[in-house]
Parts: structure tokens; C-alpha cells; sequence
């Protein structure tokens, strides 16, 4: 890309990304938040930061590699450049981590909550944790040296090993041991308190016992972090009828990548330094030496641990997704077709649509099911219903994303399942991830075919949807349906290019469609109003469409969870462009599109971002919301989430955060929500009372009749 085509209103989507990811440290140091939960934010950045080494940095690393000239058009820099920035952004974040940490570990002493060191023991707990280590422990080590006869060995990707130097005469070598996978990543301590230590450490004080015939010295764990980001390779895709054996075999690779760096619990000496440099193929920028835990799993556990009366204190209150409002008791399928649905996950409950899954695989009426799966959870009812729906004679068509990063293996065992039951299962597209998340049930009316279709913003996830939020409609609307089984045609025909009266869909209609809306907005010039909830904002046709849209007067708030590549309030550029970003309890996961405002407002909600991967690389879909109640609804969580002013940050022209401006009342979106969920059904509980005891009454005055 030329530099006159360089986006002055932009800015990098890694550096971008980064400051997302700081917010959610930020949640950690927020004193408001109880501990364990802030302990549990700290474990989220981890993770966070680990997968986008793995992810983006590896593929800065291959774009260098091939084509270091090429130029990133949202702020001029080259891979390199960009990976410099990236390395010199995240230096001080792993400081501030781990002070961050310490100070939460330190006020969860009084609680009896001790994550502690080796020196930390009690003479007691020191030889039960020695007499562990030699039973449990030392047995099933796979100790290696290196040197001459002894190549250096394969490290996996974020997994720990302790390293030292070891000594016999005049011969020196380094020692490392893995931390075995099939061990517990800490060691509690006996006694009521939840003591516990990490077993690196364990292992990296008895280090003598392991190399019991060397001189041990200068004693430490590292960890390394891999390049992950592989796309299965075109050519065998094509040349090979087995698509899941291509993902095993992908699978299989991404734990010998290229490491991306390295992660140290103590500094290493210059010939160390030099040493797994030169092994790793990296630079000293690509080190980093951390005061933490380099694997955080482990307090999920421990938060679950807690005595109840402690979790009250440490942990947020539980909140137990409310049945929806506006459905009774009774068949799910059968409300619907008066009346469309919308949940709103966590703070609706996802079982109305499983409940009519359920209904769908025994019902005689229904046809078939078709449904886009991207992510499911390791224990799916989901599967087991669409699985019943085909060993009753439904007709069960589920295209299965088998590229959802990370999730892939989960994936491929449970497109085994399902095909075993008779499901009809399909792998998507060469060069297109399916994301989209729809699903179509069929049915017959009396002499009619007739639809019920359920569009989501996010997955058919049973786990997740207690903890991202999400929109989901069901809908019985005719158009919308035979717009969807257009789609299903499509999709199992091999046909990227349909079209739809309704629905709009990527890589063909969406981003074309909501260009086209914005395109209607900026006629209206100072009446215009656009307000789009996503995850990320990448797409530079949208980004040049947005500021367009500013320039004419049309008032713009983008809230925006993670990346946004375009920045607010940039004058002359994007000066009625406002952003807003909400980092809280649950993780932000809705795309809602909002185009005017009033009656004649057009709303959307789908599964893409206004990221180039979704609108151009993707199978995505966008369904329009008909229902004037449901609308009225979504336009007022957008207004809501708006005027948060406890969790959400403003981003600033310059591409960093600040918080919003306490008001006179403190607004939390997402409490606001929980508080709803639960209010709405508190009404109907003396009604359904009042009826129980009603029909009760009957039921007596019957059997004294008789």
C-alpha cells in the first residue's frame, strides 16, 4: 500500500489490540472487583496475551519473512516495525502484571488463600511436600541433559520447564525437566487454608535429587511461546477427501512452529541469554522475565475451592441466567409461531432454544434441521438433540467449522459423533472460515412448508453462554426463513454467491449492505444516526465509509469491544465519531447494527465484526429485526451500554482510554441487565401461584363430586 493511502484517522491493529487487553488488566487493579475475581481478570490478560503471540505475532513473524516491504494501511508500518512496536508496548504490561498480582496475592492471605514459595513452608509442610516429590513426583520425570550426545529438545508451546546448569568435573551441560502435563499445576498443602505451591517450584527445589550425580547451579523454569497460526494448506484441502484428517495432521504442526518468545522466572546471564537465543532463533527483545505464574488455569480451581461463606466476600455473587420473559411454560416451537423471541444471554437463559431443538427432533411435523456450528462446548445437549432428531428420521444437515482456532479437536470429535448418529455433516469452504450462526427448522402446516429460523451473535455454546454476552432471535417470519434455506442450498452446493432479500451475508452482501445503510445515513446529513456494537473494527472500506459518514454530520457511536482500528474525535476526519468500549464481569460479544432512529430505524444483529476476515474471508450472517418491541429493546440495551459510565472507557483521537465522567448516578450496563433479568420474572411468580392453587381447588370440588 502507497503512503498517500495511509488512514491519518487510524491506527495499528496490534498496538490497538494491546490497550484492549490493558483494560482488562485494569479490571484487575479495579479495588471495587472482588479479589478472586480480580485475580481471575489477571489470568484472562494471560491468556489473552499468550494467544496473541501465538496468533498475531506469529503472523507478523511469516509476513516479515516473505514480504518485509509490505506496509499496513491503517498506520505505514512494516512487519518488522510493527514487531518492534509490539515488543516495546508489552515490556512495561508484564511489569504491571506483576506487581498487579502480588498485590492481589497479598490481600488474599488473611484469607487463607497462600500461594507460596518453597521458603515460605512450615517445617511440617516442607516435609510432606519432600515426601510428595519423591513418591508422586520424581517418579514420572523425563529428565534430559544436553550436550555433545544429547541434542537440545524439542520445547512445547506454554508448557514449563525447569533448566540449570549442571556440572561433573570439568564438563558442563544444562539440565531440563518438563513439568508434566498430567500433573497438577500446584500442590495444595494440608490443613483447612487453601495453601498451596507450584509444582515448577517443587521440582526446581529438589532439582539435586533429579541430577543427583551433577553440581547444580544458576536454577530456573522457562517457557516458550510458539507461532499457531496455521491455516490448513490450500493444495491438500483440495487434493483430499478427508478434511479432518488435514486438521489432524494441522494440529500436529502448531506444536513445532517457531518460537515467538520467551518467558523466564529469573534473569538469565548473558551466555545464557546468547544460548536459547541462538536454540529458539530469537533476539533478546523476544524475552521476558516474569514474577508470576506462567500458567494461571489453576485459579479458576481455586475460586471453585472457596468455602461458601469465603465466596461471598472473594468472589462476584452468582447469577443464574433467568428464564426468558416473554415465554411461558410449555412448547418453545409453539410461541414462536405467534410471536418472534429474542434472548439475551447471560442474562437469559440459552435452554428456550435447546428446550425447541429438543421439540424439533420428536416433533411429527418437522422435516429437517439445518444448523452452522463454529464452537461448542465439551459437553453439548445440543448435540445430543440434533443426534435424536437423526435417529428419529429427521433429515439433520450441521456444517461444522473445523477451523475454529483452538477448538478444532473438540470440533472434529464431535462432527464424528453426529455422523455417526445419521447427521448429514459438511467442513465449510477452501479459504473460508463458516462463522455464522443460524439454524433452520422445517416443517409442514397442514399442505404448507413453513420456517423457524434462530440467528445469533454468537455460538451454540452452552458453557460460554453463561459468560459472554449475546443476542438470540427465533423467528417464525416466512421471508426470513426461505432466505435461510436458500442459504442451506448454497452452503451444501458449494455456492459463495447467493442471494438473499433479507438476510445479508458474507462474503457477498453484508459489508456491501452496511455501506449501503451508512451510504443512506449520510444523505440525511445531520438527521443521520449510526450506532454498531461489535468486537473488533478492522475494515478499511468501513473505517473510510465511517469518517465520510462524520464529515456529513451523521452521529456515529461505535461501541466497540477489543480492536478498533479507526479513532474518534479526530477533527476535519471523524469528528461526530464517537467510541466507546465495555470491559466487566462478562465478556462483550454482541454485534448489533442500528441505521436511524425511531420507527424507521433498521436493525441488524449477526456474527461479524467490520473486520476484513469477516466481511470478505468469512461465511457471516446479518438478519434484519422486524419485531417493533425487539427492536425497541435492542435500541435501548445500545443506549444503555452508552451511558455506562462505571465499566466502559471513551477511547481519545489518540487511540488511548479514559473513563467516562461519573455522573450524578453510577450506571453499570451490564448490572442494569442482570437486575432486569431478574425482575422480569419476579410478577408472574404469586400469578402462577394464584393458578396452581386455583386449579387445585378445582381438582377438589371434582373429586368430591365423584
Amino acid at each position: 500500500m502507497k503512503k498517500s493511502e495511509i488512514l491519518d484517522y487510524a491506527q495499528n491493529r496490534e498496538l490497538s489490540w494491546l490497550r484492549f487487553n490493558q483494560r482488562v488488566l485494569e479490571e484487575a487493579q479495579d479495588e471495587s472487583v472482588p479479589l478472586m475475581e480480580r485475580m481471575k481478570f489477571v489470568a484472562i490478560f494471560t491468556s489473552n496475551l499468550d494467544e496473541f503471540f501465538m496468533i498475531r505475532v506469529g503472523s507478523l513473524y511469516d509476513m516479515a519473512a516473505v514480504d518485509n516491504s509490505r506496509v499496513d494501511g491503517r498506520s505505514g508500518m512494516t512487519p518488522s516495525q510493527q514487531l518492534e512496536a509490539i515488543y516495546q508496548a508489552v515490556a512495561p504490561l508484564y511489569k504491571e502484571r506483576d506487581k498487579t498480582y502480588a498485590e492481589i496475592k497479598k490481600q488474599l492471605q488473611p484469607y487463607g488463600v497462600c500461594g507460596l514459595d518453597f521458603k515460605e513452608l512450615e517445617q511440617q509442610e516442607k516435609k510432606y511436600v519432600k515426601r510428595y516429590f519423591k513418591e508422586q513426583v520424581l517418579p514420572v520425570l523425563s529428565p534430559q541433559i544436553v550436550d555433545a550426545n544429547h541434542p537440545f529438545p524439542h520445547l512445547l508451546s506454554k508448557e514449563i520447564y525447569v533448566v540449570a546448569n549442571l556440572k561433573m568435573g570439568s564438563d558442563v551441560m544444562l539440565g531440563i525437566v518438563p513439568v508434566p502435563q498430567y500433573i497438577s499445576d500446584i500442590l495444595y498443602l494440608p490443613g483447612h487454608d487453601i495453601r498451596y505451591i507450584r509444582m515448577e517450584k517443587v521440582i526446581m527445589e529438589y532439582l539435586e535429587l533429579v541430577f543427583d550425580k551433577y553440581q547444580v547451579s544458576q536454577k530456573n523454569y522457562v517457557c516458550v511461546t510458539r507461532n499457531a497460526d496455521i491455516s490448513p494448506d490450500d493444495e491438500a484441502y483440495a487434493d483430499s477427501d478427508d478434511f479432518r484428517h488435514i486438521m489432524q495432521e494441522t494440529l500436529h504442526k502448531r506444536r513445532r512452529m517457531a518460537v515467538v518468545r520467551l518467558e523466564t522466572a529469573s534473569g538469565l546471564n548473558k551466555e545464557m541469554e546468547k544460548y536459547f537465543c541462538d536454540q529458539f532463533k530469537i533476539t533478546p527483545e523476544c524475552i521476558f522475565r516474569t514474577k508470576m505464574p506462567m500458567k494461571l488455569g489453576f485459579i479458576f480451581a481455586i475460586a471453585d475451592k472457596l468455602p461458601d461463606v469465603m465466596k461471598r466476600t472473594l468472589t462476584d455473587e452468582p447469577f443464574t441466567p433467568q428464564p426468558c420473559a416473554c415465554l411461558a411454560d410449555g412448547r418453545v416451537m409453539e410461541q414462536v409461531k405467534k410471536k418472534d423471541v429474542l434472548l439475551s444471554y447471560p442474562y437469559e437463559s440459552m435452554d428456550p432454544f435447546l428446550q425447541m431443538i429438543r421439540e424439533a427432533a420428536s416433533d411429527p411435523d418437522v422435516l429437517t434441521i439445518k444448523i452452522t456450528i463454529y464452537r461448542l462446548a465439551k459437553k453439548a445437549r445440543l448435540v445430543e438433540y440434533l443426534c435424536a432428531a437423526a435417529e428419529n428420521g429427521k433429515e439433520v444437515t450441521v456444517l461444522i467449522e473445523l477451523r475454529a482456532r483452538f477448538d478444532e479437536q473438540n470440533n472434529i470429535d464431535w462432527s464424528e459423533r453426529m455422523e455417526e448418529a445419521g447427521c448429514r455433516v459438511l467442513y465449510g469452504f477452501e479459504g473460508y472460515k463458516v462463522h455464522s450462526k443460524i439454524c433452520l427448522i422445517t416443517y409442514r402446516n397442514r399442505n404448507e412448508i413453513r420456517y423457524i429460523t434462530q440467528v445469533g451473535t454468537g455460538n451454540y455454546n452452552e458453557k460460554t453462554a453463561k459468560m459472554y454476552t449475546d443476542y438470540s432471535l427465533i423467528t417464525a417470519d416466512q421471508k426470513i426463513g426461505e432466505d435461510a434455506a436458500v442459504f442451506f442450498k448454497n452452503m451444501s452446493i458449494g455456492n459463495l454467491d447467493g442471494v438473499y432479500h433479507h438476510l445479508i451475508v458474507s462474503p457477498t452482501s453484508l459489508k456491501q449492505k452496511v455501506l449501503a445503510l451508512m451510504d443512506e445515513e449520510i444523505k440525511k446529513g445531520e438527521r443521520g444516526r449510526i450506532i454498531m456494537k461489535m468486537n473488533s473494527v478492522t475494515d478499511v472500506d468501513f473505517i473510510r465509509k465511517a469518517s465520510e459518514a462524520s464529515c456529513a454530520g451523521v452521529k456515529i457511536d461505535l461501541i466497540v469491544r477489543g480492536i478498533c482500528c479507526i479513532l474518534p474525535e479526530v477533527p476535519g476526519r471523524t469528528e461526530n465519531l464517537h467510541v466507546t468500549s465495555i470491559v466487566g464481569r462478562y465478556l462483550e460479544h454482541p454485534r448489533v447494527f442500528v441505521f436511524g432512529t425511531g420507527r424507521e430505524a433498521e436493525v441488524y444483529i449477526g456474527s461479524a465484526d467490520m473486520m476484513t476476515r469477516n466481511t470478505e474471508k468469512r461465511v457471516e450472517v446479518a438478519c434484519p429485526i422486524y419485531d417493533e418491541e425487539i427492536k425497541r429493546r435492542l435500541m435501548h440495551d445500545l443506549n444503555v451500554m452508552l451511558a455506562d459510565n462505571v465499566k466502559a472507557r471513551r477511547m481519545l483521537c489518540d487511540g488511548t482510554y479514559t473513563k467516562k465522567e461519573a455522573g450524578e448516578k453510577s450506571i453499570n450496563a451490564q448490572e442494569i441487565f442482570m437486575k432486569n433479568a431478574l425482575n422480569a420474572r419476579r410478577p408472574s411468580a404469586p400469578v402462577r401461584r394464584k393458578e396452581k392453587a386455583a386449579l387445585l381447588q378445582r381438582l377438589r370440588s371434582i373429586f368430591r363430586r365423584r
